[in-house]
């Protein structure tokens, strides 16, 4: 029997990384190090090994542990960030790279990154520009296996995080997702805790080089999973 994989988890207090420490429960096969500022729920962490710190320990953190792929989930929003360019910057692409980067020093050879669809370092956007410039910046890290995983609208329940248009837009999606023609589905909603398999799942896929997944390959990687 293969040893567990190591997998360091970074933004596990958010949607998608809590989903991924609810799947991490129900899927054995990793030794799964969680990130946080804060303790999360004991019922989430109780298949992880969680550290609580403050992001400047944490690539320290992630690089002692030596982890074999990184799975990162991190992101804030414009009104966490102060409405600051910069601040927003800090969080959705400084740490980041800075996280992808322990964790090549560790050793990690996979590293699955939860982007956005729509994702353009050019892109007028900053949300956009900054997640395309992040894309760009960790293929500079030379992971073997480098995974963009860019959803659509997340579905999910957020804890403490007020996203009023967003909160909208979710309830609506069952019918605006109808509305999509199938060449904009990428643009459709999609569940966190099928963005959180996928994640999991591609860990451990031996594909090499760097890959782009939206909602439809997202949601295949989920159930492969599921079929296994």
């Amino acid at each position: 029997m293969s040893e567990p994989m190591r997998i360091a988890l970074v933004g596990a207090s958010g949607l998608v990384g809590r989903a991924v420490l609810q799947a991490a429960r129900i899927r054995s096969g990793q030794t799964l190090l969680a990130l946080v500022r804060r303790p999360p729920d004991p019922a989430l962490a109780a298949h992880a090994c969680v550290r609580v710190a403050e992001p400047a320990a944490w690539a320290d953190i992630v690089a002692g542990f030596r982890p074999e792929a990184l799975i990162c989930a991190l992101g804030t929003t414009w009104r966490k960030s102060g409405r600051s360019r910069a601040a927003f910057r800090a969080v959705d692409h400084d740490l980041v790279v800075d996280m992808a980067a322990a964790a090549r020093r560790g050793g990690a050879t996979c590293a699955v990154i939860v982007s956005a669809v729509g994702a353009d370092a050019a892109s007028r956007s900053l949300y956009l520009k900054t997640k395309g410039q992040m894309e760009r910046d960790l293929a500079r890290l030379e992971f073997p296996r480098l995974h963009f995983l860019r959803p659509g609208l997340l579905r999910g329940e957020r804890l403490g995080d007020r996203r009023l248009k967003e909160g909208a837009a979710v309830s609506l999606s069952p019918v605006l997702d109808r509305l999509l023609p199938e060449r904009l589905s990428r643009f459709r909603s999609i569940a966190a805790d099928d963005v959180a398999v996928a994640a999991l799942t591609l860990c451990h896929d031996r594909a090499t080089g760097v890959r782009v997944h939206h909602n439809a390959e997202i949601v295949r990687a989920a159930c492969k999973t599921e079929e296994s």
